[in-house]
């Protein structure tokens, strides 16, 4: 209604002086007969209500229409009266709609056709990081160490855009299936025994219970596990020499929990390490640091339905911990 006056305001006073205007003339030429002026002047007023009235219910839709925000895309499609201007918003916010989809669809398949590429990509540069490898073996030390360190940082480095690009599809990359979590653990300990090495610190692993069985997609925990194993060894490297990973129960969902006695992360930085391409303090000390890992950690945890929980303390070392949904877990076998 108000969208209504505001568009008819003009109209309505112009109505008004004219019906105003027009007698005054009468009375100033003379005629004094102000029954027939103040007759006159009711008729119009009740003319102009009962077009205004009629001209408002006609187009009440289209009002609301321009009025009332979309709750969804498709509402633009949606056709009001048959009045010449309710068409035509219809047609134009028609057009638009279908502009709107061609350009997103543009979009996505170039998007895909770029993530397609990144994937192809990173497969293409682990073949001849792994020629380099073999090669590394037959070279005297300290080289043969020294190259293999680095293309092991370059191996990480690929993994990290390949989720990164696999984020985006990552439901339907799923394949959820039972999955032992001190199995994945030993998995991922055979996959970093080098890393261990490098940096001189050492994973133990604490159950309460002996195969603790989860619900969960094994290829992405095994990512997780991976990153926060990476970096509790590269923040604990030259201050301690051991971090713990538990496995436990509790309040019936099973935890994974990774523990270091490393540099610790400020409280300042804490609210923000989940935070695409954020480094911190601890970022600007360790060069390697892309802001990329714990940002990747906390999205794939959201999208599996897992939960992430951070603590920390500066000088004394930090926990993360991967929750898993009472729903998502199985008897321990």
């Amino acid at each position: 209604m108000k969208l209504f006056l505001r568009e008819n305001v003009l109209y309505i006073f112009t109505y008004l002086f004219s019906c105003i205007g027009i007698p005054a003339l009468f009375f100033l030429d003379g005629y004094r007969n102000l029954h027939v002026i103040t007759y006159a002047i009711f008729l119009s007023i009740i003319v102009l209500i009962v077009f205004l009235l009629y001209r408002y219910l006609s187009r009440r839709k289209f009002y609301q229409k321009l009025q009332d925000p979309m709750a969804a895309l498709d509402q633009s499609l949606e056709t009001t009266e048959q009045a010449p201007i309710s068409e035509a918003l219809d047609q134009l916010l028609s057009s638009q709609y279908r502009l709107y989809h061609e350009e997103l669809q543009t979009a996505e398949d170039r998007q895909e056709e770029h993530l397609l590429f990144m994937d192809r990509w990173v497969h293409q540069m682990k073949t001849p990081l792994s020629v380099i490898e073999l090669t590394a073996q037959s070279l005297d030390e300290p080289e043969s160490t020294s190259l293999r360190e680095e293309t092991e940082r370059m191996r990480n480095g690929l993994n990290t855009v390949l989720y990164m690009a696999r984020l985006r599809a990552i439901v339907e990359d799923f394949q959820i299936k039972p999955v032992i979590l001190s199995k994945l653990f030993h998995e991922v300990n055979r996959e970093n025994k080098r890393f261990y090495i490098r940096h001189d610190v050492y994973p133990q692993l604490q159950e309460s219970k002996p195969e603790i069985t989860v619900e969960t997609d094994e290829k992405w925990l095994f990512f997780l596990v991976t990153q926060l194993v990476h970096n509790a060894v590269k923040y604990s490297a030259g201050h301690a020499k051991q971090l713990v990973v538990s496995i436990y129960q509790k309040a019936g969902a099973a935890v994974v929990e990774v523990k270091d006695f490393g540099i610790g992360i400020p409280l300042a930085d804490q609210r923000r390490v989940f935070t695409k391409f954020y480094t911190g303090e601890n970022g600007r000390k360790f060069r390697e640091s892309t802001g990329m890992g714990l940002y990747l950690v906390n999205e794939v945890a959201e999208r599996l339905e897992h939960r992430i929980e951070l603590e920390s303390q500066v000088g004394e070392g930090t926990t993360v911990r991967i929750i898993f949904s009472k729903t998502q877990n199985l008897t321990s076998m």
